[in-house]
């Protein structure tokens, strides 16, 4: 397990040094920084899920199939298990809503640079 979140981290990395480097900026790394703080332990560093939660770098969570607006709501309101058997995913509370548009910014960024879109 721990060869794996060493594995996950060394992807985040990268992926956010790409995203950085193709004029990502500060909004991304202040989303990068909330969504530490506020997604990773379900989601994990760099939004490719963990145990508790599912990859946000994933073809299901592209724009076209949850787009930012999906993303508000399952932040705000919370959303039942639908694609995956983590469970419920309840309301993240505390997070504003400038906050919520950088981690919004900093998942399109990830799955950019993961190639998901």
């Amino acid at each position: 397990m721990n060869r794996q979140r060493a594995t996950f981290s060394l992807v985040a990395s990268l992926l956010l040094a790409v995203a950085l480097a193709c004029g990502g900026g500060g909004d991304v790394e202040k989303g990068r920084q909330e969504f530490e703080s506020k997604c990773a332990t379900c989601h994990g560093m760099g939004a490719l899920g963990t145990e508790s939660g599912p990859p946000l770098v994933h073809g299901l969570y592209v724009p076209g199939h949850h787009n930012d607006n999906s993303i508000r709501r399952a932040v705000r309101n919370g959303v039942p298990s639908h694609h995956w058997y983590f469970g419920d995913m309840p309301p993240v509370v505390g997070v504003t809503d400038e906050e919520l548009e950088q981690i919004i910014l900093y998942i399109r960024e990830q799955q950019r640079a993961g190639g998901i879109y």
